[in-house]
């Protein structure tokens, strides 16, 4: 990689690279977890390895993409448990990198789901024909069907305007002076990551029980 670049230069990297699923914690596989962290957090951890070289070499920038779903959990938190990794990831990456001029920088988008599409409609009989002889003695099809259109009620409302999480990986890269982390996301979702932040965590569990009890 030196070799290559030697010439023209390297001046940032992206980590984009995501994938996303619903389903209790219970109703997926142990190959599920682990398909979900290695491309989801050891994938960006890999590739920001290989180029670090580089990026200290001429004091580029490292631009992860998280999510507010780092802060809290509606139904996915397998996706939670990832970004959630990423942020202390990058957390330790933009302390270390600090000295060599090397500046790290996370994207937290809210909702974007019908403009990524990383999440399609949940099916409930799918969600149900994979689950455990044992969590089918546990469940039963009404909730899971319940919780299925609970989820998909929230992609529904996702934002379509993917252009200003777009602003703020242009913005983290182009700017003198980039921002940690930039915040994407409708003023409610703002609100629900301050007091996930501030407040104890039996006051957060209360508001998503409430949440998903609707």
């Amino acid at each position: 990689l030196l070799r290559h670049f030697s010439s023209i230069g390297f001046w940032a990297l992206v980590n984009n690279a995501g994938i996303s699923t619903f389903g209790e914690t219970g109703w997926l596989s142990m190959e599920t977890y682990e398909r979900f962290a290695d491309v989801n957090l050891l994938g960006s951890i890999r590739t920001t390895l290989e180029f670090l070289p580089l990026l200290r070499k001429y004091k580029g920038r490292i631009v992860f993409m998280s999510s507010i779903i780092a802060y809290f959990t509606l139904g996915n938190g397998i996706y939670s448990m990832t970004k959630a990794a990423i942020e202390k990831f990058c957390d330790a990456l933009r302390l270390d990198m600090k000295k060599f001029g090397v500046q790290v920088c996370i994207i937290q988008p809210g909702n974007y789901a019908r403009s990524t599409k990383i999440q399609p409609p949940v099916s409930a009989e799918e969600i149900w024909s994979e689950l455990s002889e044992e969590e089918k003695a546990v469940y039963n099809k009404e909730y899971v069907q319940e919780r299925a259109n609970f989820f998909n009620s929230i992609l529904s409302e996702g934002s379509t305007n993917g252009s200003e999480v777009v602003d703020a990986m242009v913005d983290a890269l182009m700017s003198p002076a980039p921002k940690a982390r930039y915040m994407v996301a409708k003023l409610k979702e703002k609100v629900l990551v301050f007091v996930c932040a501030l407040f104890p965590t039996v006051v957060m569990d209360s508001v998503l029980s409430y949440a998903l009890s609707k």
